[in-house]
């Protein structure tokens, strides 16, 4: 159900070549920070459609959505040429399981992202609610080259805001990249390189983890997971481990 919302471009940001953060005005509905929305475009009279997470908070405008240029695509190059002022459309049924509202009690929140799949964590960390929740809060995000890495800007503040409770880890995993592990998120849990990076370490007596991204990085890191002990979280099984599929 739902509908479609005109929304009007207030900002296109230029990661690099293939990647882009769009901000955008629409009157969207109350949202929870972790959550998608569709966005579309007509193309060649038909409405393209794709899900993107909001990086924005609940409470923040303009709504902001964070994209790789699928060379070929039938969105995605469009939505990279938009120019402020530009119009494209939104859908009101912002949706997604991947909340806060939706954790089990934790003392240590781990957020594992691949590339764009960043987005939704942001709008996580920029609330209140994880920080009401967990006394730590490490937040890792692999890439395959350091042009990848974006929201640099966003990152400092919550560290400069949160201290010692915030640790962000950035993994690049085609080259060597100052600060980075140049590692794939399962085989740095399996190393682990991040929890010596951290001080801390994943075990399911204290932690809870949020995986968003890629399929392979998912399973593979759900696999590592499961053999210390953690299980998937279900409403009606509550556990450790919060998925959203990004693609």
């Amino acid at each position: 159900m739902g509908e479609w919302l005109e929304a009007t471009v207030a900002e296109r940001i230029r990661w690099n070549d293939g990647l882009y953060s769009l901000r955008f005005q629409a009157p969207l509905p109350a949202f929870k920070a972790g959550q998608f929305v569709r966005v579309a475009l007509d193309v060649d009279g038909e409405r393209v459609a794709r899900p993107y997470s909001l990086v924005n908070a609940p409470d923040e405008t303009p709504q902001e959505i964070y994209f790789n240029v699928v060379p070929g695509g039938a969105l995605s190059p469009r939505l990279a040429r938009l120019e402020p002022g530009d119009t494209l459309f939104v859908h009101t049924s912002v949706t997604g399981t991947m909340t806060m509202e939706r954790t089990p009690d934790h003392r240590h929140l781990w957020l594992f992202a691949t590339g764009t799949a960043l987005g939704a964590f942001l709008s996580i960390l920029k609330t209140d609610a994880p920080w009401d929740r967990a006394e730590r809060v490490v937040l890792c995000h692999s890439v395959r080259r350091g042009a990848d890495l974006a929201y640099a800007e966003t990152i400092r503040r919550l560290d400069e805001r949160h201290g010692d409770r915030f640790d962000f880890v950035p993994l690049v995993t085609r080259e060597a990249h100052p600060d980075a592990l140049r590692a794939r998120i399962p085989a740095a849990l399996a190393s682990g390189e991040i929890e010596r990076r951290v001080g801390l370490e994943l075990r399911p007596e204290d932690a809870h983890v949020m995986l968003c991204g890629n399929s392979a990085m998912i399973e593979e890191t759900r696999e590592r997971l499961e053999a210390r002990g953690l299980r998937r979280h279900r409403r009606r099984e509550p556990g450790h481990i919060t998925v959203e599929k990004y693609h």
